[in-house]
């Protein structure tokens, strides 16, 4: 090989040399830049943790500093409710007389103080180092307000020297206890002696036997519900639930059904109730009989023409020229004698005005205040507390449900029965 191909050779080779020189020298500042903003990164987050945790442990020294300095004070709280005037109740516990007791809170004071007493194992509460409880008597005058008056929320507050939302938990809590204390006592099936009292009564003033009660339904008003609010919109264009009722010959209620939609017939009603299961099952009433025209006739309510007629449910004979003059003359008994419920229904809703108008509670609570003001009214009842400031019948309701079956036969032969007994 010549000299000057040995250098072309060598020349060559230098230039490969200085080229890979060259991207070893490009490679590692490459890789330093990024060693160099991974260690920035690392120490921005280094900074962001350490001001996190000094803010933390900051915040927690200043709240052991509150809770310390809470546990070692000895002095008077500071106040934990806006302070109220409530000398208005003072002034009715101490000078109200029983006219204006039972005008304002639809009973005497001796009923009211009773009552408390009834309630007062599940009102009673404990006193904390944050506040005194109120006392049970107060708790039982708001709800009886709110109950009486059907007066907003924001009134009664005023008036009481109370919160809204204190006069709003304190009315759900005692409408509670009145359920769950006073229901099994005051609404229930009455007992054996109980029954002969009643249906005594019954045949003593209106000459009919065998009558163990009245039923009827009554729309309560409530506001449009969320969910499926074309089931409470009644026929009267309002929505409403419906309460149904049975009464003794005193107006008082033994049996009632609260809840069912406005929609429902009442016979629907009565079907989907616990009142007929024990009326077909025969366990509502002793089997007693009485001996009529040559049929036995069993205890019996009477109910109008909305209902189904049953061996233990007597309606009228349906009206029309038909009808002869005994069945008419029936017909007038039973509906004299059926004007009890209406009655009933009617002192109910002039006490407890809360039922008279449209109910703004949630649906959810609106059967346990209509409960609790028919245990109230049979409270007021047994005490024998008067009121005559009763609400006329405004929604009587004589639609025949289609879906109701024919009457059964025993019960046209009772029916008949009576007819001709109160015939002769």
């Amino acid at each position: 090989m010549e000299w000057h191909q040995i250098l072309a050779v060598l020349g060559f080779l230098y230039s490969r040399w200085q080229m890979c020189q060259t991207n070893i020298f490009l490679q590692w500042a490459q890789n330093e830049g990024k060693m160099r903003q991974k260690t920035m990164q690392k120490a921005a987050f280094h900074v962001r943790r350490m001001k996190r945790l000094r803010m933390r442990r900051r915040a927690s020294n200043l709240m052991l500093v509150m809770i310390m300095s809470t546990l070692h004070r000895r002095q008077q709280r500071a106040i934990w409710v806006q302070p109220r005037p409530s000398t208005w109740w003072e002034d009715v516990s101490r000078s109200w007389d029983e006219v204006d007791w039972q005008k304002n809170f639809r009973m005497t004071k001796t009923s009211f103080l009773h009552l408390c007493d009834i309630l007062r194992p599940s009102l009673t509460r404990q006193h904390t180092n944050f506040r005194s409880p109120l006392p049970v008597e107060l708790r039982v005058a708001i709800c009886l307000w709110r109950l009486a008056t059907n007066l907003e929320y924001r009134a009664i507050s005023h008036l009481f020297g109370i919160g809204i939302s204190t006069a709003c938990s304190v009315t759900q809590q005692v409408v509670t206890a009145i359920n769950v204390v006073m229901k099994p006592l005051y609404i229930k099936t009455p007992s054996e002696a109980e029954l002969m009292v009643i249906v005594q009564g019954f045949r003593d003033r209106w000459a009919l036997p065998q009558v163990a009660g009245a039923i009827d339904g009554t729309h309560i008003g409530i506001m449009a519900p969320d969910e499926n609010p074309l089931d409470y919109y009644n026929r009267k264009n309002v929505y409403s639930v419906i309460l149904q009722g049975v009464v003794d010959n005193k107006m008082k209620f033994w049996d009632i059904n609260v809840g069912c939609p406005g929609k429902v017939s009442d016979a629907r009603v009565l079907i989907n109730s616990s009142l007929y299961s024990r009326g077909e099952n025969g366990t509502l009433f002793p089997s007693w009989t009485e001996r009529l025209n040559n049929v036995d006739v069993p205890l019996h309510i009477l109910g109008d023409a909305a209902y189904p007629l049953l061996p233990w449910l007597v309606k009228p004979f349906p009206e029309g020229n038909g009808l002869t003059q005994p069945q008419v003359n029936f017909n007038y008994r039973l509906r004299q004698a059926r004007m009890t419920v209406e009655r009933a229904f009617g002192r109910l809703r002039g006490r407890w005005r809360c039922l008279l108008k449209r109910c703004d509670a949630h649906i959810s609570f609106v059967s346990h205040i209509i409960s609790a003001c028919c245990i109230l009214h049979n409270y007021c009842e047994t005490a024998n507390e008067e009121w005559v400031d009763e609400e006329p019948a405004d929604d009587v309701d004589d639609f025949v449900d289609s879906e109701i079956g024919p009457p059964a036969n025993n019960g046209e032969q009772i029916r008949d029965a009576l007819c001709a007994y109160l015939a002769q």
